[in-house]
C-alpha cells in the first residue's frame, strides 16, 4: 500500500483517537498547567509526533487543517477546568518542509511548512468574523454559516422555503492581523533582492505577549499553512491568478533582546560563579574578542557598553540613558571592523550597517507607501530596530553629513521622531552605538592633533562617552607578537579560543541587565565629584585661557561607566573601586583624544568644538588687534600691523597666519588685495 493510500484510509474519528493517544501520554501535564496560566494553547514538537506514529506526521504535513482540527477536538474531551477552546501549535518541522519564502509554488499549496525571516510591517489587530447564526422570520429556524470566504456570507434559503432575508442572530469573531515577513539577508547570495510573503496570524497569535515577538524587526521562524488568496480585478469579477499568503499555526521568535534571554539554574550558577572569580574582569575582557590582538582597555569599554548603566526616569518625566556610546577612529586595517562584528556577535540584538551603504531613512525611520496594508505605514531603520540592543556602524566618516545629522536625536534622547505624509509618530530607540571611522586623511599623522583628523562634526562627536585612537606605528616588540598571533590563527583556527563560551558570555550580560539594577554609594559619589572638580580647575592657567578639559556629559559617562563596572560584578552596589575604574577608562580616552601638548593639559574643547583653548585664545588676540587697527589705520589694514601686534602679545608668527586663516573661512574677515585685510 502507497504513501497516498495510507494517508487517505485515515478517517476524522481516527485522528481523533490518535491525537488524544499522543496527548494523554505525552502533553496533558503540560496543558494542564498551560490552563492554570491563561494561556489556551499548547505547543506540540513535532518530533514527539514523529517518535509516536509515523504516519500521523505524514498525514499533518499533508493534510494540516484536518489534523489541527482533530487534535482540538481531542482535546476538548478531556475534562479540563473551565472546558476552555484550546488551540494546537506545531513547532520543529523537519528540514525537508523548511521552505524559503522565494521557493513557494502552487504545488506548496494547502501543505505544512516552515519559514524564517524578519518581520518588516504589521498591521493593527482587527476582529474577523469565523461563524454566524442566522433565524428564519418565518419559522423560527437557526442556521449557522461558516465564514470562510473574504466577503460575509448569508444563507441562500431557509428549510421551510423563504429565501428572503434573514435575522443575524451572533457572531462568533477572533482577533486578526496580518504581516509581512521577509527572508532573513544572510539567507540570500549575491545580488539577489529578500523576497516578501504577507503572513495571517490570529487568537492567541495575536495576544499581547506575541505581538512583542513580531515587532517590525524582529526574527521570526512561522509554521503554517500555505493558502492562496482570490485576486479581484477592476471590474469586480476574479482573476485567474491568485496571491499567496500564510496562514500562521505557531510563531517562534529568533532573536531576543537582553530582557528576554531565558537562563536555566545551571546557567544562573555559572554565572555566579565566573562573577565571584578574582580575575572575572580578565577573562570577560579576554572572551570579547580573543582572536584581535592587544586592545584590552578598548575591549574593556566594549563590555561595559554591552552591558550599560542603569536607565532612570524622574517624575518630572525626565529619562536619563543608561546606553553608553563608543567611538573608534583608527588608522585602515588596525581591527576595527572585527572588534565591530564581534560584539555584534556578543550582543543577543544588534544590528549591523555600514559607510556608503547608509541613509538617514535607514537609520532611524522611513515612511514608504504600503501596497498590502494600503495606504503609508513606518518602516524602523537600524536604530529603531536594535533598540535595546546594540547598533555597530562602520565606516562612519563616510556617511553623507545629512544622513549623519538624523542620529543626534536617536543618540542623545533615544527618540526618532518623524512627521511626514499623515504620520506623527515618535518611536523608541535604547539603542547603543558602536562606532567605527577613519581618520580625516586616511591615517593619523602621529605630529599632528589628534581631534583635527576626526572628520565629524563635533556636536555627533559630544554625543560619544568614550573615544579611542588606534594608530597603528611600527614598533618592532608589538609587531613580532601581533604577526605570531595572527600566524597562528591562520594555521590554526581554532587555537585561540575564549575563556568563556560566547554563549555564556551573551547569557553572563543579559543577566547582569536583567537582574542587577546597581545604586551609586556616597564613596562612588565622592570619587567622581573630586576627580570633575579637579579636571576643571586644572582647565585655568596663568595667562587667563581657560582650557575646559571636562564637561558634564563626561560627569555622567563617568556615572555610567561606574554603574556598567558594578553590574559585571552582579554587585548592587557602585563601589569607590567602581568608580576608580571608570575614571581610569575615561581618562585613558580623553589623553588619547583631548591632550594639548602645548599646555600639557587635556581640553575637551579639543573635541567639543574642534577648536582647541589655546588656539581661541589666539583668535581672540588678533580679533582684538584687527579692532584697534581700524580704529588707527581706518577699514584696509595692511597684514604686516596685524603681524606686529601679536608678535607684542607674544604670539608667534604662524599661530597668527593660522587665525587669520580661520577668521577668513568664518567670515569675519576678507583680503581685499594681497596683504591687505578687511573686516566685513
Amino acid at each position: 500500500m502507497g504513501e497516498a493510500e495510507a494517508i487517505e484510509k485515515w478517517s476524522g474519528t481516527e485522528q481523533i483517537e490518535r491525537m488524544h493517544e499522543l496527548i494523554e501520554k505525552s502533553y496533558l501535564p503540560i496543558l494542564n498547567k498551560n490552563i492554570r496560566k491563561g494561556e489556551n494553547a499548547l505547543v506540540i514538537d513535532f518530533k514527539e509526533i514523529s517518535l509516536f506514529d509515523v504516519e500521523l506526521t505524514q498525514l499533518l504535513l499533508e493534510r494540516p487543517e484536518e489534523v489541527i482540527a482533530a487534535a482540538e477536538r481531542a482535546i476538548s474531551q478531556f475534562d479540563l477546568e473551565g472546558s476552555p477552546k484550546v488551540k494546537v501549535r506545531f513547532t520543529n518541522l523537519p528540514e525537508s518542509h523548511f521552505l524559503m519564502i522565494r521557493d513557494i509554488r502552487s504545488k506548496h499549496l494547502g501543505k505544512f511548512y516552515q519559514l524564517d525571516g524578519i518581520v518588516r510591517q504589521k498591521s493593527d489587530v482587527r476582529p474577523q468574523v469565523t461563524s454566524a447564526k442566522f433565524e428564519c422570520p418565518s419559522c423560527g429556524n437557526i442556521i449557522s454559516i461558516l465564514q470562510i470566504d473574504q466577503s460575509f456570507k448569508e444563507p441562500s434559503r431557509c428549510g421551510c422555503g423563504r429565501k428572503g432575508k434573514f435575522n443575524l442572530l451572533s457572531k462568533e469573531l477572533v482577533d486578526a492581523q496580518g504581516i509581512v515577513l521577509e527572508e532573513a539577508p544572510e539567507r540570500l547570495s549575491g545580488g539577489e533582492q529578500p523576497k516578501r510573503m504577507k503572513v495571517f496570524l490570529k487568537d492567541d497569535l495575536v495576544s499581547p505577549l506575541s505581538e512583542r515577538k513580531t515587532s517590525p524587526g524582529s526574527k521570526i521562524t512561522v509554521t503554517g499553512i500555505i493558502k492562496e488568496v482570490p485576486i479581484l480585478t477592476k471590474t469586480g469579477a476574479q482573476s485567474t491568478t491568485f496571491d499567496l499568503m500564510i496562514e500562521a499555526n505557531a510563531i517562534e521568535a529568533g532573536e531576543e533582546t537582553f530582557l528576554e534571554v531565558e537562563i536555566s539554574e545551571e546557567e544562573e550558577r555559572q554565572i555566579k560563579e565566573l562573577a565571584a572569580d578574582p580575575k572575572y574582569m580578565e577573562k570577560l575582557v579576554e572572551s570579547v574578542a580573543p582572536s584581535i590582538y592587544g586592545y584590552d582597555v578598548i575591549k574593556e569599554a566594549i563590555l561595559l557598553q554591552l552591558v550599560g548603566g542603569v536607565f532612570k526616569k524622574r517624575k518630572d518625566g525626565v529619562a536619563s540613558r543608561g546606553d553608553m556610546h563608543v567611538l573608534l577612529v583608527g588608522d585602515p586595517g588596525a581591527g576595527k571592523s572585527a572588534l565591530l562584528k564581534r560584539a555584534n556577535t556578543i550582543a543577543p540584538k544588534s544590528r549591523y550597517v555600514s559607510g556608503k551603504g547608509v541613509s538617514a531613512a535607514g537609520l532611524t525611520a522611513s515612511v514608504v507607501k504600503d501596497e498590502f496594508l494600503r495606504g503609508w505605514s513606518l518602516e524602523a531603520g537600524a536604530m529603531v530596530l536594535a533598540s535595546n540592543g546594540l547598533c555597530c556602524i562602520d565606516e562612519m566618516d563616510k556617511i553623507s553629513p545629512e544622513d549623519r545629522s538624523a542620529m543626534h536625536e536617536a543618540m542623545e534622547n533615544q527618540t526618532v521622531s518623524i512627521s511626514k505624509a499623515n504620520i506623527q509618530a515618535t518611536l523608541i530607540a535604547r539603542t547603543t552605538v558602536l562606532a567605527a571611522a577613519n581618520p580625516k586623511f586616511g591615517r593619523f599623522d602621529p605630529y599632528g592633533i589628534v581631534a583635527e583628523q576626526i572628520d565629524l562634526p563635533p556636536t555627533l562627536i559630544n554625543r560619544f562617552d568614550l573615544i579611542f585612537t588606534i594608530k597603528d606605528l611600527p614598533d618592532e616588540k608589538k609587531d613580532t607578537q601581533l604577526a605570531a598571533h595572527m600566524l597562528n590563527l591562520h594555521q590554526t583556527p581554532d587555537s585561540k579560543e575564549p575563556e568563556i563560551d560566547t554563549n555564556l558570555l551573551k547569557k553572563f550580560i543579559a543577566y547582569a541587565k536583567q537582574k542587577v539594577f546597581p545604586k551609586l554609594s556616597d564613596g562612588a559619589i565622592e570619587e567622581i565629584k573630586r576627580y570633575y572638580i579637579k579636571m576643571r580647575l586644572s582647565g585655568s592657567t596663568e595667562e587667563g585661557i581657560k582650557s575646559i578639559p571636562i564637561s558634564a556629559r563626561q560627569l555622567e559617562a563617568l556615572v555610567r561607566l561606574s554603574e556598567a563596572h558594578a553590574r559585571l560584578r552582579l554587585g548592587e552596589e557602585v563601589t569607590r573601586k567602581d568608580a576608580k575604574n571608570a575614571i581610569k577608562i575615561l581618562e585613558y580616552s580623553l589623553m588619547d583624544v583631548g591632550f594639548d601638548k602645548e599646555t600639557g593639559k587635556i581640553d575637551i574643547d579639543r573635541i567639543a568644538t574642534g577648536v582647541s583653548a589655546t588656539a581661541r585664545n589666539v583668535i581672540a588676540i588678533i580679533k582684538e588687534s584687527i579692532n584697534d587697527l581700524e580704529k588707527k589705520l581706518g577699514k584696509t589694514i595692511p597684514l604686516e600691523d596685524i603681524m606686529a601686534a601679536g608678535r607684542s602679545k607674544g604670539v608667534t608668527d604662524d599661530k597668527i597666519e593660522e587665525a587669520i586663516e580661520k577668521l577668513k573661512r568664518t567670515g569675519d574677515v576678507f583680503e581685499p588685495k594681497p596683504g591687505f585685510i578687511n573686516k566685513l
